[in-house]
C-alpha cells in the first residue's frame, strides 16, 4: 500500500484553507484586492508559505476563480441534475441559483457577477477564466431550456438563448439590488418575473409550483 505523503497532505489542506478565505474576501472586495501578503495575514500564515502555495498574485486569482467555480457547480448545477432534463431541471437550476445568491454562499453575493463587473474591460488570464466560468453556466442553462423546447414543455418558445439571457438578467438584477438594499425582495420579484415568463411560454403551472416558481 502506498503511504500518504504527509507533507503533501498538509500542503493540500493549507491550500484549501487559504482558498476558502481568499474566495470569501474576493467576493466582497474583488479579485484585484487579493495579495499574497494580505492572504497570509488573514489566515495567520507566513508570506513565504502562501507564496509557496500559489506562486504569484495572478496564480492566486486564477486558483480563486477555479475554487469559486467548484463551489458554484456543487451548489447549483449538481443538485439540479437529480431532476429530469427539461422544464423540471430548468426550474431547479433557477431556484437553486436564487438560493445560492440569497443564502450568501459567498458573502459578497454571486462571486461571478462581482468578478464580471470587475474584469469586463480588463483583458488577461483572470478575465478569461471568469468568462469561461460564466459561459459554462450560460451554456448549461441554455441547454436545459433547449431540451424543454424539444420536449414541448415550452411550446411557445423557439429561442433558447433569448430566454437564457432574460433569466440571467433577472438573476443579476436580483443579486445586485439585494446587496444594495439589504433585502430579499428583489429575489421574490425575480422569481415572480421568471414564473410569469415561463407561463407565457406555455409551461405547466403545476410543474412551476412544484419547482418553487409558481
Amino acid at each position: 500500500m502506498q503511504q500518504v505523503d504527509g507533507r503533501r497532505a498538509r500542503g493540500d489542506e493549507s491550500r484549501r484553507a487559504a482558498l476558502s478565505s481568499a474566495v470569501n474576501t474576493a467576493s466582497v472586495h474583488g479579485l484585484e484586492r487579493l495579495s499574497i501578503g494580505g492572504l497570509a495575514g488573514s489566515i495567520g500564515a507566513s508570506k513565504s508559505g502562501v507564496a509557496a502555495l500559489f506562486g504569484s498574485k495572478e496564480q492566486l486569482q486564477l486558483a480563486v476563480v477555479a475554487a469559486a467555480r467548484e463551489i458554484f457547480v456543487a451548489t447549483v448545477i449538481e443538485p439540479a441534475r437529480v431532476q429530469p432534463r427539461g422544464i423540471r431541471r430548468l426550474t431547479a437550476l433557477v431556484q437553486l441559483w436564487l438560493d445560492y445568491s440569497s443564502g450568501r454562499t459567498f458573502p459578497g453575493g454571486c462571486f461571478f457577477l462581482a468578478a464580471a463587473a470587475e474584469y469586463d474591460s480588463q483583458p488577461g488570464p483572470v478575465r478569461d477564466a471568469v468568462v469561461a466560468a460564466l459561459a459554462e453556466w450560460d451554456g448549461y442553462l441554455t441547454a436545459s431550456i433547449r431540451f424543454a423546447i424539444e420536449q414541448r414543455e415550452l411550446p411557445l418558445l423557439d429561442d433558447a438563448e433569448q430566454l437564457a439571457f432574460e433569466m440571467l438578467a433577472l438573476t443579476a438584477e436580483a443579486n445586485s439590488r439585494s446587496l444594495l438594499q439589504d433585502s430579499d425582495v428583489p429575489y421574490a420579484r425575480a422569481r415572480a418575473a421568471m414564473s410569469a415568463r415561463l407561463l407565457m411560454l406555455g409551461a405547466d403551472p403545476a410543474v412551476l409550483r412544484e419547482g418553487g416558481l409558481g
